[in-house]
């Protein structure tokens, strides 16, 4: 899986064009978000299909700003404070996490500066009971 960052234009309908040249090309979002920013509109989306994506967001003329390796992370939702514990072992290896959202399995979705350190933390998190 891979976060594409997606320049979208911040008016009526084009989070609509993007979705439907998507899923057009057959690439289903596994996760991701939209928002506003005083540039325009910027989105993030998980996807497997990454060259299909890319081919399909090219051919509407949307524009991809990076395509980037994920950790994804899974919180027992059950345990308040999860997010903070998580988040604080990170900042505790100097991961810098700049994206942050959840995918449709309901796992946290980072997009990260240093991913070695980020998979390192992820990977004893995974190892660890979570409702500590």
């Amino acid at each position: 899986m891979r976060d594409l960052a997606i320049e979208l234009f911040d008016r009526p309908g084009a989070l609509a064009e993007m979705g439907a040249a998507l899923g057009r090309a057959g690439v289903s979002l596994e996760g991701g978000s939209a928002f506003a920013t005083a540039a325009g509109g910027l989105a993030h989306f998980l996807v497997a299909d990454v060259d299909r994506a890319r081919r399909a967001l090219a051919d509407v003329g949307i524009t991809i700003v990076a395509d980037r390796e994920v950790i994804a992370v899974r919180l027992n939702q059950e345990a308040p404070g999860q997010l903070g514990r998580v988040t604080r072992r990170m900042a505790e290896a100097a991961v810098n996490i700049e994206v942050l959202y959840s995918d449709h399995a309901h796992r946290l979705i980072l997009v990260v500066a240093h991913s070695d350190a980020a998979r390192m933390v992820a990977d004893a998190w995974g190892r660890s009971p979570r409702d500590e």
